[in-house]
């Protein structure tokens, strides 16, 4: 198990590798923990002057956590999702708090808990290959690991689009909306790794010598499109606005939000609307743990993972199955906060001007 996550150190860097390549480096508890040891100790020891975190092999960086385990666990006793929730958010905080230098390589695959670990970085390295995307509303759950708190801070109202309809970005389209800090040809990153590992502390200057100009963002043609017809944060209002414009695009938008659970749909944009004006990631993170708690027992997420990822015939019954049948009511009780005793914390020794 402990080989799912290559923990090395060398020169000054220590570098954390996602090591699960059958399942495209999903997460699981016991690789958050692993990976938290690591940073906790390294965060002490003078020795090490930056972090690295990228995969091994395979053809992606990290889908995202092991979901299958988490609805297996909600239809249950919640035990085993609650313990993963906590570890991740916990890796999550960590590393949004840390304050030596972390790089992570978005290579491929980037979705889900993969976005968790890489939106904390300070350096967000995307390739020609990168894949990233939120696509939590089309397996009944919702945009976690700190998605109430990025996505609205993205331009205009590109979060909730991408949190509604999961859309993929590619690496120039990171960059271009600032997830990524840097684009790198794949081919590049071999040399790239090893520049860092001979001068750790010339970080930022390795890091843009290795960079090149990205392609043009298609998403930058969209903006105008996303930001008119995604302006509300009423689920029912955006439909309304797709089905009223007669563009292609908005036809094939449409289309895939239909696909989407609604109550998911609807807990994702209240997430972010209230994640807008969160006062700290601490809040974001003590929030997302009560929702996920709460979430992981809907008929949705046992039903979007089954029909998904386990069956994989990719046609949910949802229910509500329409926007209107999801009332207030229904959102007030996901929100809910959960008993002091049962709340999530971050590490005792995870502290931060930025927490």
């Amino acid at each position: 198990m402990k080989d799912d996550v290559l923990i090395s150190q060398e020169n000054g860097v220590g570098r954390l590798r996602l090591n699960r390549p059958k399942a495209i480096h999903a997460l699981t508890t016991e690789m958050c923990d692993a990976m938290s040891a690591a940073l906790l100790r390294w965060h002490t020891d003078s020795n090490i002057q930056c972090i690295i975190i990228d995969h091994a092999e395979g053809r992606g960086f990290c889908a995202g956590g092991d979901v299958v385990m988490l609805a297996k666990s909600g239809a249950g006793d919640t035990r085993k999702a609650r313990d993963f929730f906590f570890a991740e958010y916990r890796l999550n905080h960590l590393l949004f708090s840390y304050d030596k230098p972390t790089v992570v390589i978005m290579d491929g695959i980037t979705m889900g808990g993969g976005v968790g670990i890489s939106l904390p970085c300070t350096y967000r390295v995307a390739t020609e290959n990168t894949r990233f995307a939120m696509p939590e509303t089309g397996i009944g759950l919702f945009p976690d690991v700190g998605g109430g708190w990025y996505l609205p801070r993205l331009p205009g109202r590109v979060g909730q689009f991408m949190a509604l309809t999961g859309a993929r970005l590619d690496g120039a389209e990171c960059e271009y909306l600032g997830l990524a800090t840097h684009y790198i040809p794949n081919a590049s990153l071999e040399e790239l790794i090893e520049r860092i590992h001979k001068a750790p502390d010339r970080l930022q200057g390795t890091l843009g010598a290795a960079s090149e100009t990205a392609p043009d963002a298609k998403i930058s043609n969209n903006l105008p499109q996303i930001t008119r017809l995604f302006a509300s944060d009423q689920l029912e209002e955006i439909l309304s606005a797709l089905e009223a414009d007669e563009s292609d695009w908005a036809e094939k938008e449409l289309i895939t939000l239909r696909t989407k659970s609604p109550l998911s749909c609807k807990v994702s944009l209240r997430l972010l609307d209230d994640g807008a004006t969160r006062a700290s990631f601490m809040d974001e993170m003590r929030a997302e743990y009560a929702l996920a708690c709460h979430v992981v027992k809907t008929h949705d997420f046992n039903e979007g993972v089954t029909a998904v990822l386990i069956e994989k015939h990719n046609a949910p019954q949802w229910d509500p199955a329409m926007p209107e049948g999801v009332t207030d009511d229904m959102l007030d009780k996901l929100f809910a906060a959960m008993p002091m005793s049962e709340e999530w914390t971050p590490f005792p020794e995870d502290s931060s001007s930025r927490a």
